[in-house]
């Protein structure tokens, strides 16, 4: 089962009445594009790097939404509908983004039927998309949420080496957990023969079986 996630365009791909109204700009590794309650001025189109977004909780704790990388849109949704970010956006690596501001943006849509419809079509397919992920964050346990995320690297029928691009607190936070209960699941699975858990790589050695666990359930 692969991940869902919506890959939008590539800078080519993006109309040239868009593009054109987009100003380039770097970001470091670790720097904020922005944080929860900063003024939303614009949204974000991601030509390179890695962008993640995030949330935190009460007791402070980073609760992860979803990674960005190239031909991703950015809080294209938030400007349309509120005036502050509800999330913070950090740059995993070193990135390049297209900034549109959302005045220049609104005019052009009411100008260019369109720039229009291509927002229309690019809400409507996140919107699946998100419903998606909420539906798997919501339904599925932690171990499900780690087989699938296992499973979405996984090329193999019977068994298949995973190498993880993340650490392990990162896919805590990939996955909406804590480390300490993810360590937990991998060590379970293990103790079950399911994987070999060695550094940052998982040995799946029984794909079949796990596909299984992801299967719906009926009385």
């Amino acid at each position: 089962m692969k991940n869902e996630r919506i890959k939008n365009e590539s800078p080519e791909d993006i109309p040239d009445g868009l593009k054109k109204l987009g100003h380039r700009k770097h970001f470091q590794k670790g720097e904020m594009l922005f944080s929860v309650h900063d003024k939303a001025e614009g949204f974000y189109f991601v030509e390179s790097g890695e962008i993640r977004v995030f949330k935190m909780d009460e007791q402070g704790r980073e609760v992860e939404v979803v990674r960005l990388s190239s031909g991703d849109f950015l809080g294209e949704a938030i400007v349309f509908v509120s005036s502050v970010y509800p999330v913070f956006a950090q740059a995993v690596m070193d990135s390049d983004v297209l900034f549109f501001a959302k005045t220049r943006i609104h005019q052009e849509i009411t100008q260019n039927p369109g720039i229009a419809l291509y927002f229309v079509d690019l809400l409507a397919r996140k919107c699946v998309v998100l419903s998606s992920k909420i539906e798997s964050l919501g339904l599925r346990t932690v171990r499900q949420r780690l087989i699938q995320y296992l499973l979405s690297r996984c090329s193999g029928e019977q068994q298949c080496l995973v190498e993880l691009k993340v650490k392990k607190g990162e896919l805590a936070k990939i996955l909406g957990t804590i480390s300490e209960t993810l360590s937990r699941n991998l060590k379970h699975m293990q103790d079950e023969g399911l994987i070999e858990v060695e550094g940052n790589k998982v040995m799946i050695k029984n794909c079949t079986a796990l596909r299984e666990e992801l299967l719906p359930s009926f009385p």
